[in-house]
């Protein structure tokens, strides 16, 4: 036995209403639709603000006519950057407030020994030192951690100032020469620097040169050394050396490592920094709520303006909410909280690796360098923000100079975002809630609906099949009230059918018991009777039983043949007219007690059936018509057209048709006769005469009805037939 799953119509209403969700999912697709349209204005907006930086720059010679900036090359560890320091350094030779600057320290040993100076090369381990530079305002600092197996001071009454461990200094002023300094201390401690003649050899002091000051420290291994000198004494050119001296009574220069020969003007080093204008033309774009640098060709960075946390591009707005204090805990306290399960709220508190860079790369500074504005997404380090880069080439006479880069994050976005679909879940809860609401309230009310019209239904049945009672009419105001009203319709015929069933033995006994008797009675009076000529009217007595109970016989299996019949019978074309004017012309010659009267309405009326079957149907409408009707009142046949429908009606003045049962006659064996009817001894009725005309009329194409007439003086037989 094949088990089937019962699912309850609330059941089966609450799972449909899960396509309410996809009205949500659309939101939500849409939302992210937009955040994307969003970003994609976020991102050609960034390029028209890095546009208009790079046009405040263009053809700026001066911001970019340093020596560092016009290099078509950089050499490592010649060319130095100056770090940007966030605060003075402490000129204690100890580093502690180098830290932002230990990226760019660099370390100098024997590879990088400048020949011109000292008497032999310097062998591995003798002398080396970790370098980096550094700029805070106007002031450019350096630092020297040396590493020296022997170094000497200058002696106390000593006036030269190269026969000990020295720093050398050459940096070019403005539209000046190059000029040399050195730092030659006698002890550990405070050291100024000494102006050079002019001359490659010349070590003679000039004068002293107060502006470069700094400490000299001892350590374990060598010395620290930390000094610092005003930006404004080079013009961008600028190189170290320090120089070794082993022994102390020779005071013979072994050699020397630097990042450049500070006698050779044209080897000379350059020091990029940060361009104090280039900062203070970036100041003024401080409101485009935007991280904003600018780069020299060999991505070095040269200035920067605004801060990355607070770039979060589009600004959100929080509208004012007018709604009561429950909603706004309600929703602080439960539904924001649901729905971040499942968003993220967008944090400042994220590593910005670029905080501290000194020089920056990536594909669209690399196309912003070749000509070609472009912009760049990334995520943060520890993926919470969401970075946009745009840059954009710097021009000086048709030549890229450098770049602009402007950067955001897109937090603004997601905030605007977020509040969007908040808005769409807190509507989205609040369709559904009354969603699942009403269509539980409305399953409920249809679920006791039908079950009260199944228990009404089993209550008018008893155990036997017998109806006992009527269905309770329900407001015919959808489908369950016309399946209330078609239940307690088909229980009404059932009702009436079961009567007529009820009655129908009695019916048979009372149709068959008089021609039964007859037989009878003939039998035992031809048993009684000597001669042929007594037995002879008993015989016919008998034969004339025999044949009405052979009639009663026919008559139950006449539309039973039908049927069978009408499923081989082919069609032909007929003239409707002809036919009913043939009919009623024979109708007045046999039932003469009433008055037979034909009006017809068209001329000609086709149809496809059988002309002899329409006569029968007739015949049996007819028949029943005069039954029914009063003596000596007329029968009324009726026929005519309307566009592709012929009509037939037949009217006689009567008895009216019980409530409820006009429908009911054209089935088997129905009947509503009464004892009061004038018929003619003999006559047999079963109830089949209608229901005869009703498969004549289906197998013309046709219907037929039974009415009683408004004015209530008889009853109307109307057919209707498709041409």
């Amino acid at each position: 036995m094949k088990l089937r799953l019962r699912v309850p119509i609330r059941f089966q209403l609450l799972l449909m209403s899960g396509f309410l969700l996809a009205i949500p999912l659309i939101g939500y697709r849409y939302v992210w639709e937009l955040e994307a349209y969003l970003r994609s204005g976020q991102e050609q907006t960034m390029i028209g603000t890095a546009r208009a930086v790079a046009t405040a720059l263009h053809e700026r010679e001066n911001l970019f006519s340093s020596p560092a900036t016009q290099r078509e090359t950089v050499r490592p560890g010649t060319d130095l950057y100056a770090v940007p320091m966030r605060e003075p350094i402490k000129l204690d030779g100890q580093f502690n407030d180098w830290t932002s600057a230990l990226p760019l320290t660099r370390f100098y040993d024997e590879q990088h020994q400048i020949p011109d100076i000292g008497q032999a090369s310097m062998s591995a381990n003798t002398l080396s030192f970790t370098h980096a530079v550094g700029k805070y305002q106007q002031w450019v600092y350096a630092m020297f951690a040396v590493k020296d197996d022997v170094w000497v001071f200058r002696g106390p009454n000593s006036l030269a100032v190269d026969e000990s461990d020295h720093l050398l200094i050459a940096m070019t002023p403005q539209d000046s020469e190059v000029q040399r300094y050195v730092i030659s201390p006698r002890a550990s401690g405070w050291v100024n620097g000494y102006q050079l003649k002019p001359g490659v050899d010349n070590y003679e002091a000039l004068r002293n040169e107060n502006r470069i000051q700094g400490r000299w420290v001892d350590t374990p291994d060598g010395y620290n050394i930390e000094i610092r000198f005003p930006l404004a004494m080079t013009s961008g050119d600028l190189a170290f050396a320090l120089v070794d001296v082993d022994d102390s009574r020779r005071r013979t220069k072994v050699g020397a490592i630097g990042t450049a020969d500070p006698n050779q003007q044209e080897s000379l080093g350059t020091i990029a920094t940060q361009s104090t204008d280039i900062e203070r033309l970036l100041k003024s774009l401080q409101y485009t709520n935007s991280r904003v640098w600018v780069v020299d060709k060999h991505l070095r960075v040269l200035a920067r303006s605004g801060s990355i946390q607070d770039a979060v591009g589009l600004q959100p707005v929080r509208r004012q909410s007018n709604a009561p204090r429950w909603w706004h805990q309600l929703e602080q306290n439960y539904l924001l909280p649901l729905y971040y399960t499942v968003l993220t709220k967008p944090s400042n508190d994220f590593i910005d690796e670029l905080d501290n860079a000194y020089a920056l790369q990536g594909k669209d500074i690399a196309n912003a360098l070749t000509g070609q504005a472009d912009a760049l997404w990334r995520l943060s380090p520890d993926n919470k923000a969401v970075i946009l880069s745009a840059a954009h080439p710097i021009y000086l006479a048709d030549k890229v100079i450098g770049a602009v880069i402007v950067e955001q994050t897109t937090n603004g976005i997601r905030t605007v975002r977020n509040q969007a679909l908040e808005e769409l879940f807190h509507g989205m809860l609040a369709v559904m809630t009354l969603a699942i609401l009403m269509i539980m309230l409305f399953s409920t009310r249809i679920s006791n609906r039908i079950r009260r019209l199944r228990d009404q239904t089993e209550a008018v049945i008893d155990d036997n099949g017998k109806i006992i009672g009527q269905l309770k009419p329900m407001a015919r105001f959808d489908e369950i009230g016309d399946l209330s009203a078609s239940f307690g319709n088909v229980l009404n015929r059932l009702s009436h059918y079961n009567q007529y069933l009820e009655n129908m033995a009695s019916r048979l006994s009372h149709e068959l018991r008089t021609p039964v008797a007859i037989v009878r009675s003939s039998l035992e009076n031809l048993s009684l009777a000597k001669s042929a000529e007594q037995q002879q009217p008993f015989v016919e007595r008998a034969l004339g039983g025999i044949n009405r109970l052979s009639h009663i016989l026919t008559r139950m299996s006449e539309a039973t043949r039908l049927e069978s019949a009408l499923a081989s019978t082919e069609k032909v074309s007929f003239d409707v007219v002809s036919v009913v004017n043939g009919c009623a012309d024979s109708y007045r010659t046999i039932y003469t007690a009433n008055e037979i009267t034909l009006k017809c309405s068209a001329p000609q009326i086709p149809l496809n059936g059988v002309p002899d079957l329409f006569a029968q149907m007739l015949d049996k409408i007819v028949s029943n018509a005069v039954e029914f009707s009063s003596t000596s009142t007329p029968i009324t046949l009726h026929l005519w057209r309307e566009g592709n429908k012929a009509f037939l009606t037949v009217t006689n003045q009567g008895p009216l048709l019980p409530d409820g049962l006009q429908n009911e006659l054209f089935q088997s064996m129905v009947s509503v006769r009464s004892a009061q009817l004038n018929e003619p001894p003999g006559s047999v009725h079963l109830g089949l005469g209608l229901y005869i005309a009703r498969i004549i009329a289906e197998f013309h194409r046709g219907d037929i009805k039974i009415t009683n007439l408004p004015d209530k003086t008889g009853v109307c037989v109307m057919c209707s037939f498709m041409l």
